[in-house]
């Protein structure tokens, strides 16, 4: 059902595409489009207050062209990142079943696999940690997420040379409660251009990353 704010919107309404710079080092992984936020205009985190608080961080941060995000054709634009979701279209209550996850991870699997330049993954939340973690469970990497705890701040460099980052969720009910501020989420991003940027110039050196470890 629409909002009383948006009923002049035509809702976009169906599973949201990942959006961002195809030679990312950097992806966001979040856990599915917003009700009014993405299912409204077509494009992650667009349009509600969880973009409202991410893309100023972004574009703090150097990877977003613009701190507004409120429509498709608004001119933001990508560098260096890109952004998708575990799950693509809107579930009931925010709240996806294993099933919804489970019909999504083909989809998902395949976007982060052409995305050839990925060195950090951001997980925005529980789910979307987890996700990535699924993820590499599907193409043999990790045997089990067992040893990868979900926390904020959280790092671990994984066996396939990404380095994996928590989060918690820039929803409203974090962000408004204060359990998630701008600087807590500003640092996330700025370790992932520290680290992607570290990638970059140990992989032009020849050089082999570290595996395995876990900053607090």
């Amino acid at each position: 059902m629409k909002r009383r704010a948006y009923l002049d919107w035509e809702y976009w309404a169906k599973p949201v595409p990942g959006f961002g710079d195809p030679n990312a080092r950097v992806l966001i992984l979040g856990l599915a489009p917003g009700a009014h936020g993405s299912n409204r205009t077509g494009r992650p985190f667009t349009g509600d207050g969880s973009g409202y608080f991410m893309y100023p961080v972004l574009h703090q941060t150097g990877f977003a062209s613009q701190a507004s995000a409120t429509h498709r054709d608004d001119g933001m634009k990508l560098t260096d990142a890109y952004i998708t979701a575990v799950v693509r279209c809107a579930p009931p209550g925010n709240k996806p079943l294993p099933d919804e996850i489970a019909n999504c991870a083909p989809f998902l699997d395949a976007e982060i696999t052409a995305l050839k330049n990925v060195k950090v993954v951001v997980a925005l939340g529980k789910i979307g940690f987890d996700g990535y973690l699924n993820y590499l469970r599907r193409r043999g990497v990790i045997p089990t997420r067992t040893p990868y705890q979900f926390g904020h701040g959280v790092e671990y460099a994984m066996p396939n040379r990404v380095t994996l980052l928590g989060t918690y969720h820039p929803s409203m009910q974090n962000t408004n409660t204060g359990k998630l501020t701008e600087a807590m989420f500003r640092r996330v991003f700025e370790r992932a251009r520290e680290l992607a940027s570290l990638g970059k110039s140990l992989n032009t050196e020849g050089t082999e990353e570290h595996e395995g470890i876990l900053r607090d």
